[in-house]
């Protein structure tokens, strides 16, 4: 299962998504969750995953990393849907009728909606991290800050730990299978037994994980400051930002999806 967790990995490779202007990138995927939920039919809900369907066959990604990346996450799309199916109302008779547990239509549409909305959430934010390096990715978002640098914030800084924070994702995974993996060969029980069990079974596990994470982030500390860092001031980059005829071209394209998806809120009648 933790072999399934995909978030924050990079895939390289040499597509027209790879080389999209990362900041290009990074909009466009904020644009495409609120059109997601913004979309309240099943055209539009349709046309959505069509589109990260092209993009996915566009950046030559596999589809089954897009299966892959989403086990991890099933309970809280089957929690999510299970509450839609139960406590969503609607007008005329139930479907289902047992004591207290009453199912009517809107509900069943609502938790397939939703359900469908979250996969979709998972795999075009996957997407991000699958085309950009974290290099990169920390440029484009200090980018995207800067004006707020006006406000003395620190924008270098924030970039700097939203991107560390998503590189540690597949490091901490990896520790943390090789700790189960210890801990199994030692005679530790950490898939059998009830829940509470199980539970209690992973605090052998979490110690060593702190403990390992605290001393990567001390390790990554002492390096930084062994190199002289002192954040973004007077920084220079071996490649800069820049938006090109394929950006601008991406840009446009992108654009008019998005504005027919989202078109279809008021065009075709709601879900």
């Amino acid at each position: 299962m933790l072999r399934d967790i995909t978030i924050g990995q990079h895939f390289p490779g040499n597509s027209i998504v790879h080389r999209c202007d990362p900041r290009l990138k990074i909009v466009a995927t904020i644009a495409y969750i609120v059109v997601l939920f913004m979309a309240s039919n099943p055209v539009g809900i349709v046309l959505s995953l069509l589109l990260l369907a092209l993009l996915y066959r566009a950046a030559k990604i596999p589809f089954k990393l897009i299966t892959k990346s989403l086990k991890p996450i099933l309970p809280i799309v089957l929690f999510t849907a299970v509450l839609n199916l139960f406590f969503i109302t609607g007008e005329g008779d139930p479907l289902i009728h047992l004591g207290f547990i009453r199912i009517y239509a809107e509900g069943v549409r609502y938790a397939v909606l939703m359900a469908v909305r979250i996969v979709a959430l998972i795999a075009g934010t996957s997407l991000l991290t699958y085309t950009t390096s974290p290099i990169v990715l920390t440029d484009a978002i200090e980018s995207l800050l800067k004006p707020f640098a006006k406000l003395h914030l620190p924008v270098h800084e924030l970039a700097m730990m939203m991107t560390i924070a998503l590189r540690f994702i597949p490091l901490l995974i990896d520790e943390t299978e090789k700790i189960m993996n210890a801990q199994k060969a030692r005679g530790a029980t950490l898939d059998n037994g009830k829940f509470f069990e199980r539970v209690k079974a992973l605090i052998p596990v979490l110690i060593p994980l702190f403990i390992s994470a605290f001393r990567r982030a001390d390790e990554l500390a002492m390096a930084m400051e062994c190199r002289c860092y002192h954040g973004g001031d007077g920084r220079t980059r071996l490649k800069v930002l820049r938006f090109g005829k394929d950006d601008v071209l991406c840009a446009a394209v992108l654009t008019l999806c998005l504005a027919v998806i989202l078109s279809t809120r008021w065009l075709i009648p709601t879900f």
